[in-house]
């Protein structure tokens, strides 16, 4: 379900099961967000300038937000409701569906981004990465493991790499990282960077051909610099 909030108000504006022309892909031009199977709250001015859309689950808790600033209202019908955004959208079209998932009450599975096609992954981490602030863990939170095992041989995208290493560092649907400046950001902050910790990289050759040698040594120079060592396998 989605909710658009007026945050210096702390009101919601409207709740809805769907939502079309926010996840979109890049280069497209679409005029309105429409929320459909909406409700409508009896206060709405024309404008807000401080709008959120959150993605809330089934016991109705936030489990991803968006910026999204000025709106302003458009038409209104039964169970529908047009807004014009001026902020950014979310430019991973496919992150509609992930969401759906990501709310639907199920826990997580291990290893479920990897049954999405290989085009997904960057959509799949964009969810990660946002839910896990948006719940409020920030760069930190969750205990990491003193061993952390990762499969290289399923990782043949940087994408699916940091999929990879959430997961195997704080469970599935676990962040850390999404980038190299964000993987040091969570190793300084997290428990794997206060202590000793390995990583058995599994199929790290197979990862190697895959994403290449100059990625590899980055990460691997990252992991090691916070007390992380590699045991490629």
């Amino acid at each position: 379900m989605y909710r658009l909030v007026d945050e210096s108000r702390a009101i919601v504006l409207v709740e809805a099961e769907e939502l079309e022309g926010f996840f979109v892909s890049p280069g497209d031009d679409v005029p309105e967000v429409v929320f459909r199977r909406a409700n409508l709250s009896d206060e709405r001015p024309r404008q807000v300038e401080d709008a959120v859309l959150e993605i809330v689950n089934g016991r109705r808790d936030k489990v991803g937000e968006y910026l999204v600033g000025r709106v302003i209202f458009g038409d209104v019908e039964p169970e529908r409701v047009a807004f014009r955004f001026f902020g950014d959208r979310c430019e991973f079209s496919e992150a509609a569906g992930i969401w759906r998932r990501w709310g639907s009450g199920p826990p997580l599975r291990a290893g479920e981004w990897l049954r999405l096609p290989v085009g997904h992954h960057p959509a799949w981490l964009h969810v990660v990465q946002n839910s896990w602030f948006a719940t409020g863990h920030g760069s930190g939170g969750g205990a990491d493991a003193e061993v952390l095992t990762l499969n290289g041989a399923s990782v043949v995208t940087k994408a699916g790499f940091y999929c990879a290493l959430g997961e195997a560092a704080r469970g599935p649907g676990g962040y850390f990282g999404s980038n190299l400046d964000a993987l040091a950001d969570c190793l300084r902050s997290g428990s794997a960077g206060k202590r000793r910790a390995r990583l058995l990289w599994n199929g790290f050759f197979s990862s190697e051909e895959a994403l290449g040698t100059e990625f590899l040594d980055a990460v691997t120079a990252v992991l090691e610099e916070f007390g992380v060592i590699v045991e490629a396998r």
